[in-house]
């Protein structure tokens, strides 16, 4: 059954948190199982540089889609502090600047990614026998990537109204889209890259169809033509936390540029279908703690305006506990299974060899990596955007990029995987800090 946005300020917050963490969590899952076995799949049908050519264009295209999530995510804090003081106007204000402001964007980064693909995919990385791959991959999947946007703006909106299931079927939905779909067209119609690229286009667009569906029928937002209006004062206060997404995003471009070009130099092109592996894995291993940061947002977002600091403080250090647990396990479980997971992806023995010793020290730090995630989330959901900004920065862009850049340098390729765990154990303590400072400052004193 569907939380309403009432309940998010006085149910029970193990449970409530269960049933918001639970369906994302899923959807998570199925979203990275989709990416996960479209990497399988072009490994073992097509072959390991189609690997690095996925590696090379979905950054690319992620990061324009990003401004859907970020406008998502942006714009559902305000939704969600608009319905805990009961401002239902402001709400669906706010939702109709948010499909304007994600339909704006994302159509105009589009048209440039068109008008400059070569110049973008050497960028990313494609560099030698990936640049044919990479660019037969490209063009249908950039097309797509309206609907994508609009897509990830929706879900974070679907979230903010407590609805988690229904945006967990947002996410299974095109997953087995994709899938099916890869199967036809790559094995049996042989269809190659573009065939990849295609599957995952259309699943894209079911998707869209989706969301589109859930807020005519289900949502409790009902717009008119006047919501959709640009509000001045509204899309400042959205972009200023939206900015806050984008800019983590647009640091995981950078990183991953920066990644693919570190590790063509000193590895050649078998290292960026190494980080291939390990990037998917990342999302994939990781769905539960991604699953718990989702749904404490909405949790925290709610209760933060409906001034009850006391719910907001307990919501954190429930958060924080089981998505602590979890990444331990999931740590656990990488380590013992290395081997056999490396395997899946592709028969290439170089990348055999070489895989399971980075994948072990990129998920060496991350029993701790809770307290970073929703530490920033907690500032995100509170509408704190600078100090959300800062501490979705410090990861990737104060000490992972650097340290790619340098470490290697002294390390050779062995630096580029060793860069993940100190960067995770260096923006915790620093996250731990703020949080800390703010839970003894502002939640434990109202």
């Amino acid at each position: 059954m569907a939380v309403t946005s009432e309940e998010l300020g006085n149910k029970d917050i193990k449970s409530l948190l269960i049933k918001q963490a639970v369906p994302a969590s899923i959807g998570i899952l199925f979203m990275s199982v989709n990416i996960l076995v479209d990497t399988i799949f072009v490994g073992q049908w097509i072959g390991s540089l189609a690997i690095a050519a996925v590696t090379v264009v979905l950054p690319m295209t992620f990061f324009i889609s990003s401004l859907g999530m970020a406008v998502g995510i942006g714009g559902s804090s305000v939704l969600s502090r608009a319905l805990g003081s009961g401002d239902k106007e402001k709400a669906e204000k706010t939702f109709g600047n948010q499909i304007m402001m994600t339909t704006v964007l994302a159509v105009l980064f589009v048209l440039l990614g068109i008008l400059f693909s070569e110049e973008m995919l050497l960028l990313f990385g494609a560099q030698g026998n990936i640049v044919p791959l990479a660019q037969e991959f490209f063009f249908p999947i950039i097309i797509s990537v309206p609907f994508l946007a609009l897509s990830m703006m929706g879900n974070t909106v679907i979230r903010a109204e407590g609805k988690a299931k229904y945006a967990m079927f947002a996410m299974i939905i095109p997953a087995f889209v994709n899938i099916l779909l890869d199967i036809l067209f790559i094995k049996f119609w042989n269809m190659g890259m573009f065939g990849a690229a295609l599957a995952t286009a259309i699943s894209y667009f079911m998707c869209f169809l989706f969301i589109l569906w859930f807020f005519i029928y289900k949502s409790e937002l009902r717009l008119k033509w006047h919501h959709l209006k640009f509000d001045v004062p509204l899309v400042k206060e959205i972009s200023s936390l939206s900015f806050v997404t984008f800019s983590r995003q647009g640091v995981v471009s950078l990183l991953a540029i920066i990644l693919n070009h570190t590790l063509y130099t000193y590895g050649g092109e078998h290292s960026v279908v190494i980080y291939g592996i390990i990037s998917r894995m990342l999302m994939f291993a990781l769905f539960p703690v991604l699953g718990i940061t989702q749904g404490f947002l909405p949790i925290a977002g709610f209760n933060y305006g409906a001034n009850n600091h006391k719910r907001v403080k307990e919501t954190i250090f429930i958060s924080i506990k089981y998505a602590a647990i979890l990444a331990t396990l999931i740590f656990v479980g990488i380590l013992v299974f290395t081997k056999e997971i490396v395997s899946v992806f592709t028969t290439d023995e170089a990348v055999l060899a070489e895989t399971p010793n980075a994948l072990r020290w990129v998920f060496a730090a991350s029993p701790i990596i809770a307290i970073q995630l929703i530490g920033s989330a907690y500032f995100q959901a509170a509408g704190k955007a600078r100090k959300a900004l800062f501490l979705t920065l410090t990861k990737q862009g104060f000490f992972l990029i650097p340290l790619v850049l340098i470490l290697p340098h002294f390390f050779g390729i062995f630096g580029a995987w060793i860069a993940f765990p100190i960067s995770d154990v260096l923006s915790t303590l620093i996250t731990y800090y703020f949080l800390n400072k703010e839970i003894k400052t502002v939640l434990t004193s109202h």
